[in-house]
């Protein structure tokens, strides 16, 4: 079982909605339960395995950019270079476009 469900299912209001996914090649997920949290995070990481986090995205994403293992067994990186995010395109005509934030130096591992 995973976020209290007894089959995993995409995209619908008691199934999982994909969120992001890390340079490292983890999938992560909005979850509608995770450990009782209300919309929590499950990430799958690169090597398929599930890890639940009963937490919002801003928590989850800033301890996976400050070094912690948030992406599955072994998915803890440190990158010191700036987070690049990439918009990826959401209708015709659109292209993908990448920003840049702050040097990841200055939160410290």
């Amino acid at each position: 079982m995973i976020c209290n469900r007894p089959q995993i299912v995409f995209g619908t209001p008691d199934g999982l909605i994909p969120l992001a996914s890390t340079d490292q090649g983890a999938r992560v997920f909005l979850a509608p339960e995770m450990y009782g949290f209300a919309d929590g995070l499950v990430v799958q990481g690169t090597e398929g395995e599930w890890a639940g986090h009963p937490m919002v995205f801003a928590e989850w994403l800033y301890r996976y950019l400050i070094g912690e293992e948030m992406a599955g067994w072994d998915g803890a990186t440190f990158n010191p270079g700036p987070v690049r995010l990439e918009y990826l395109p959401t209708g015709p005509g659109e292209h993908t476009r990448e920003a840049y934030g702050p040097p990841r130096g200055m939160w410290g591992p």
